[in-house]
Parts: C-alpha cells; structure tokens; sequence
C-alpha cells in the first residue's frame, strides 16, 4: 500500500471514534433533562474503554491490508509525512496525533516508539491553530439589557428542560456574582460575557462556564445548575473563586462530559480561565484521557531535559503492593504492582488491575485520585538512583526489562503526588490536625455514597493535595461497599478465653467500624477528634445504611463546591446570600 493509503486508513478509523464518541455524548442532556442518572453513568463507562476499541478496529483493518510483523523504515516515515499534511486544517488534529500514535505502538516494537515514526513531539506547533473563539459565543449587555442577556445565555444552553424559577435565580446570580467579585463592577454596557458553547455535565450537575470581560480585568465564572424537588431545573450556585473553580475541574473528581468540535479551542479557554491548570489535566478533564496522556509524556519529557535529577523511592511508607517513585522536583508519583505482594494482601496481580479499573470507571466524587496507565516506559538506568534500581531488580523482576542501558517498564501507573496523610500530620498543627482528620472523616463518607468501600483506610493510603483536600489513592483493597458485611464486634467473655475459644469469626468480606479507630488512629489526640467529629462512622448502622440507601437507588448528591455557596431556598425567601 501507499504511504497515503496508510495515511487515510488511520485518519479514517480516527473519524469514526470520534465521531462516535460525540455520538455517545450526545446522549448526556437528554438523560439530564429527564433525570436518567443511570444513563449518564452508563455513557460515563462507554466513552473511557471506546477509545481502545476503536484503535484495535484499525489495528486489524492494517493488518488485513498488508504486512505488519516488522516496520519498514521509509515506508513508516511517508505514511507519517503524509499524515501531518491531513492534519493541517483538522478540527481534532491533537488529537489524531494521539490516535495514530495508539495505532502504530500496537502495531510494532516498543524500539521504534521514537518520533520518526510517532508524534513524540507533535507536528502542529507551526500549523495553524484554531482561536478559542470557536467554542464559546460572546454576548453583549449594551445591546439589550443585563437581565434579557442573562436569560439570551440560559436560552442559548438549551437544557431540554424548563426552570422552576428562572426569574428568582437570575436575581440570586447577580447578587452573587456582586458579592464575590467586588473588584469587576461595571455598567452593563462596559462588560462582556464569553459563554463556552455547550455545558459540561457530571453526575446530577450541568455547569455553564464562562467569562465577564470589562475595563478591570476578567473574571472567570461557573454556573453548577440542578434539579429541584419538582424536577425543575434550579441555579444551585455560582463559583467565581479559582481555587474552587480548579477542584471542580480537580483530579480526583469524574471525567465531564461536553461536547465539542475543536477540543484545542475549549482547552485553550479553559486554560485561560484557569491557567495553573496542565494542558494534560484539562483534556483529561473532558474526557479526552488518552490524549491527557500525550501532554503528560511531553511534560515529563520537557522536565528530564531541564532537570539533571535522578528518580528515587517515593516518600512515605513503603507500600506492600507497589513499588512507588518519583523523580524529585516532578508532581507526579510512579507505580508498578511488586512481583509478590505480603501475607496480608490474599489476592493477585490481576485483582490489583480490575480494581484500579473500578476505580478509573467510577464516580470518584473529588476523593480518589485519577491514574495515567502506561505500558513499556522506557528509563535510562543512568537516571535511576542506586536504591530505586536495587529495589526495581528485586521487586519487579517480572515487570521489567533490563539490558545495559535502559530499564523497560512494562506497565505502570503515574498519579498527582500528593502529601500522605500520615506523614502531613507529623508535622501539623492541632488545627492543621483536626482540619484533615475530619476531611478524612469526609472523604471516606463521600466514597461510600457512591458505593466505595475503600478497604484499607490506613493513613498512609491517603494524601493532601496542595489544596488541603483528602484524596484516597491506594485502590488495591477497593470494593464495593453493597459487597461487604459491617457487623458489631462481638463481645469475648472470660468463659470464651478460659475455653481457648473465640466470639470472632472473620469471614472474607466481614467488616468491624468498632475497630476503625483501634487500627488507623493509634494516636489518642487523632483518635479523640475522629471520635467527636464522625462517631457514626464506627458504627455499623451507619455503613448499613448505606448500603441499604444504594440498594434503593436513594443517591446522596455530592457537590463539588462548599455549602455556603449554594442557592438555598432560605436564601431565595431573604433575597440575601
């Protein structure tokens, strides 16, 4: 075949995930405007495993065309010449980049993973790029009004689905917005809004995003909008602050889902509106995972070129599981499941990889971090310390490759790296100290809300980020909560002990909150405020409640901005915030 036909084959098979990714997309305001929360969950799951599908499609289709078992060099590199000329007034052209990437790593050797076959660095630096301006529409108040333009905007969305009170809650965003950013008061007719074309939807939330343009500067908004109790929709809250703005687009929360005809656009207005965001975390966080991870390796390249820095054993408490690294001036942690696990872990390899899926599948409400999977990351053995290489030799013999120059890693896991909780708290405050230890309460509320039992809540499976939030990242031991047995200690007798026999009888999945606190909070100060912050966690109604509450599909929203922020109806009635 052609260097073009190649070339065409790729792109086309790239067409048809994409397109049949907003088709799958396309189905999220529908099931919001009705309430179908299953459905929503269900498009959740399709759009993170379709990628791969569509790339396995390709793959075979090449392999029906012509011979693949060993690249030719001249050939491979006019078939990616001929792709960088497709690529050069294409909407999703980063994207195709990513997928034609996919397509040639299952195709050949992890050798010619370099970039005169691959985009290891993309090819679209001098093309000519789209302007932000092709995702979001601009509205003018000096032509008809402040309220009639807010309304246009709200018109413009198009939610399927009418407002309960649409008057009431444009007069409680405005008061909002005139309480939370005092320093952009304008005139109506010396501003200007930049609304994103389509909302981002999650979960039982739309969000309008957008930006207020005027003589003082701009000021990033998002609008989180609800149903009310009639099944009405409802302005729950406005976020302007961009600490809150950046946890709503944050890590550890689910992928959005939005639609889009030029995703470099709607990640450029992101990014302008929330700069201390990576372009990786941003295309994550529409669900564009795969190539969230093309601008991850190219930031981690970019840092090894600039930093002369050796990767090293992770801080912390050795996992018994994984073997955890990093490099020291990287954000990032690395993860690659041990050959053998300890005594205490009664399960294997292919348990760890299913439960890192559930995970990466799942609601992850703000508290679990996302994970960037890769398989056969290449290190030179010249930027491993002597420790790490030493543990690697010992720990992951079956999960690496190793010649005289470079360590082969054949799969592993990167996260955000984060403070573990137990090491945080060496060194905190007492109001430090309480502040985590009730966000930890939280967090682990959070999870069982959505059917996560996080099984081994030891402090050191949890972190801080950089914005005091408790993140669980440890998924080894993740189940569903419905799956478990929360039961009530058993009392022990004296007659029990003098017969050398035991009340206990542990079976699998059996759970005891009673001793929450006796295994994970050994410190009395830690244990005391754990006790009088979330004493229902230790007990066993508690966590049966739960599971009762998903069992009947009752499902307790979990909102990704503080409480005081929302709209209450209490609020609506006082006409104040």
């Amino acid at each position: 075949m052609a260097p073009q036909e190649i070339a065409f084959l790729i792109i086309s098979g790239f067409r048809k995930h994409y397109s049949l990714f907003q088709d799958i997309t396309e189905q999220v305001p529908h099931a919001f405007a009705t309430q179908q929360w299953h459905i929503i969950e269900k498009v959740n799951k399709s759009r993170i495993s379709h990628y791969d599908e569509r790339v396995s499609d390709t793959v075979n289709i090449l392999r029906l065309h012509f011979n693949t078992s060993q690249v030719n060099n001249q050939l491979w590199y006019q078939v990616k010449q001929a792709y960088i000329e497709i690529l050069s007034f294409h909407p999703q052209a980063e994207l195709a980049e990513t997928f034609y990437n996919s397509v040639f790593c299952q195709l050949f050797h992890h050798s010619y993973f370099n970039n005169n076959f691959i985009f290891v660095t993309s090819s679209l630096s001098s093309a000519t790029t789209l302007p932000v301006e092709a995702e979001y529409r601009s509205y003018f108040p000096v032509v008809d009004g402040l309220k009639p333009t807010i309304h246009k905007i709200i018109s413009n969305i198009n939610f399927l689905c009418e407002f309960g009170d649409l008057e009431g809650d444009i007069r409680l965003l405005q008061k909002a917005f005139i309480k939370q950013a005092p320093n952009t008061h304008q005139q109506h007719f010396q501003m200007r809004f930049d609304i994103l074309n389509t909302p981002f939807y999650r979960n039982k939330s739309a969000y309008i995003v957008g930006r207020v343009i005027s003589s003082t500067g701009t000021q990033p908004f998002i609008i989180a909008v609800l149903h009310d109790a009639n099944g009405k929709l409802k302005i729950d809250a406005l976020i302007t602050n961009s600490t809150q703005m950046s946890l709503i687009f944050g890590f550890a929360r689910a992928y959005f889902m939005v639609q889009t005809h030029a995703p470099s656009a709607l990640v450029g207005f992101l990014n302008q509106l929330m700069p201390s965001k990576t372009q990786a975390e941003l295309y994550n966080s529409i669900g564009f995972h795969k190539h969230g991870k093309t601008e991850f390796y190219r930031a981690f390249l970019s840092h090894q070129n600039s930093h002369n820095e050796q990767f090293c054993v992770a801080p912390g408490t050795p996992g018994m599981v994984m073997l955890v690294f990093t490099l020291p001036t990287f954000p990032y942690v690395f993860k690659v499941i041990k050959d053998q696990f300890s005594e205490s872990k009664p399960f294997g390899r292919d348990t760890v990889l299913e439960r890192y899926q559930l995970v990466k599948n799942h609601d992850r409400v703000g508290r679990m971090a996302d994970t960037l999977e890769y398989s056969n990351v290449v290190i030179r053995k010249s930027q491993i310390d002597a420790e790490l290489l030493e543990q690697m030799r010992d720990k992951l013999a079956n999960s690496i490759i190793e010649d005289e120059e470079f360590i082969v890693i054949k799969h592993l896991y990167i996260e955000r790296r984060i403070t573990p909780l137990n090491l945080y708290l060496q060194d905190a405050s007492d109001a430090e100290a309480e502040f985590v230890i009730d966000d930890y309460g939280h967090a682990i509320k959070e999870m069982l809300h959505v059917n996560i039992f996080p099984g081994d809540m030891l402090l050191k499976n949890f972190g801080v980020s950089r914005h005091k939030r408790v993140i669980f990242y440890d998924y080894d031991e993740v189940q569903y909560l419905t799956e478990m047995n929360f039961k009530t200690l058993p009392k022990t007798s004296l007659n029990d002990l003098y017969c050398g026999e035991s009340a206990l009888s542990f079976a699998p999945n059996d759970v005891f909150p009673e001793q929450l606190c006796t295994f994970v909070l050994t410190n009395p100060k830690l244990r005391a405020i754990f006790e009088r912050l979330h004493p229902e966690l230790l007990t066993p109604d508690y966590w049966q409640q739960a599971q009762r509450n998903i069992r009947q599909h009752i499902t307790k929203h979990v909102f990704p901005y503080p409480q005081n922020q929302r709209f209450g109806q209490h609020n609506k009635n006082k006409g104040t915030l």
